[in-house]
């Protein structure tokens, strides 16, 4: 091995263990704090919030986050087998007795391989939290026959809409010379603005039901918002979220002529309209301050990075010697990097959460200005309490994993903007 492999698989497996490391003592922190203050109702919600479902909710996120460290000490030992244990180096050889070598199948048979690996080792950790954790709380509604059948749409969906990608990808490395990271970027931005294009309308319908609002009410009372808001939707549905979960939630998705809000029916059944109506506001904060296009252009800019220095690394043979293999190629580039960049980058959590935080608050203000102030306090506490959401996080733990501000930053949050600091009743 050359020293700047050795080097490499040094510092490999060095930010592997730190990030392991780092995962595990901020989930422990978090149990433990969670657990500490499991005994009393934090005083900002105390009328509005029982004891026994905030002792839920503690019970609820503990038994998630302990699921969690397991899958993230079984993810860190996938990774080590994948790469310095030899994995896929034996998956690249088991393709190379059914293909021909460096061709559009033996390629796509070695990522879909090692994808499939990866699957089927999380698999246990999914229908654990769907079947045991959810169920256990009173959350899951999906049937063993409901969960194998999502499966096999996301399987059909992969493979209809994932080789044909990943083969334009790899014919792009291959033909396209230096500069193939360019093109490929162009290629899989294109595709990414297509999904949301296209989601709404083709994918989430596999999936879920969506039926027109036919409250008529409540449908004047949105369509009033949306004025007042300046936003133009093609249309109000309802998803059958219940079938599949207890939770509840709105969004909107989609662009252009595409756009729709969507009502998760367990969302419409637990909401007063007034309460409702000041959710959609806040989603529709993130439309006025145009947060989703600051999203993508994060994520453009980065993935342009990235694709970038795969570029420069696909041609060092250190690069595949370091992470343990003998042979090369462009489908062999594509897996390391995707197993090594997350080792490196999630130290940056805590940039991309405290953004998207700022961004929450910049949608709690808009909702604050366009509806009752009070009304989003008294939704959000309801959504904290049916959904079983922690009141009292670890703070660190939230820098690093949660992307909406914890509940009492939040709520505290809107009593300033909404009040000008004075106190609002957190009512149940």
């Amino acid at each position: 091995m050359t020293t700047a492999a050795s080097t490499l698989s040094t510092l490999f497996i060095a930010a592997l263990a730190a990030t392991t490391l780092l995962r595990i003592w901020l989930g422990l922190r978090h149990v433990s704090h969670v657990a500490r203050h499991r005994a009393a109702v934090p005083d900002a919600f105390r009328n509005a919030i029982g004891l026994a479902a905030h002792q839920k909710a503690a019970d609820y996120t503990i038994a998630r986050v302990r699921l969690g460290l397991v899958d993230v000490s079984t993810g860190a030992l996938l990774t080590v087998w994948f790469t310095l244990g030899g994995g896929l180096q034996m998956i690249f050889d088991l393709c190379s007795g059914m293909f021909e070598i460096g061709g559009y199948a033996h390629s796509i048979a070695f990522i879909g391989i090692v994808s499939l690996v990866g699957f089927l080792v999380g698999l246990p950790f999914v229908v654990w939290r769907t079947f045991v954790v959810e169920e256990r709380f009173g959350f899951n509604k999906m049937t063993p026959a409901l969960f194998f059948a999502d499966l096999a749409k996301e399987a059909l969906l992969a493979v209809c809409v994932g080789v044909p990608l990943l083969a334009a990808v790899l014919w792009l490395m291959e033909h396209m010379g230096s500069l193939w990271w360019l093109h490929v970027w162009l290629v899989w931005l294109t595709f990414n603005l297509l999904v949301l294009l296209i989601y709404p309308t083709f994918i989430a319908p596999l999936f879920n039901k969506f039926s027109p609002l036919d409250d008529a009410s409540l449908r004047q009372r949105i369509e009033t918002l949306l004025a007042r808001c300046g936003f133009r939707s093609s249309g109000l549905f309802v998803m059958d979220g219940s079938r599949r979960s207890a939770h509840g939630n709105a969004y909107f998705t989609g662009f252009g002529a595409a756009k729709r809000i969507v009502f998760f029916d367990t969302l419409l059944a637990k909401l007063t309209p007034q309460e409702i109506e000041a959710v959609l506001a806040h989603e529709l904060g993130h439309f006025r301050h145009h947060h989703v296009w600051q999203r993508l252009g994060v994520l453009g800019l980065a993935s342009l990075a990235f694709l970038a220095l795969l570029g420069y690394l696909i041609a060092q043979p250190w690069f595949f010697e370091g992470l343990g293999m003998s042979s090369r190629g462009t489908a062999v580039a594509l897996v390391l990097f995707m197993l090594v960049v997350p080792v490196f980058v999630f130290p940056l959590s805590p940039l991309m959460s405290g953004w998207s935080r700022k961004h929450e608050f910049q949608a709690d203000a808009y909702a604050a200005r366009q509806t009752r102030g009070e009304d989003l306090v008294s939704a959000l506490v309801k959504l904290y309490r049916d959904n079983a959401a922690t009141l009292t996080p670890d703070p660190l733990y939230s820098t690093f994993h949660d992307s909406h501000p914890p509940a009492a930053a939040r709520i505290a949050h809107l009593q300033t903007v909404a009040t000008g600091g004075a106190r609002l009743a957190v009512q149940p």
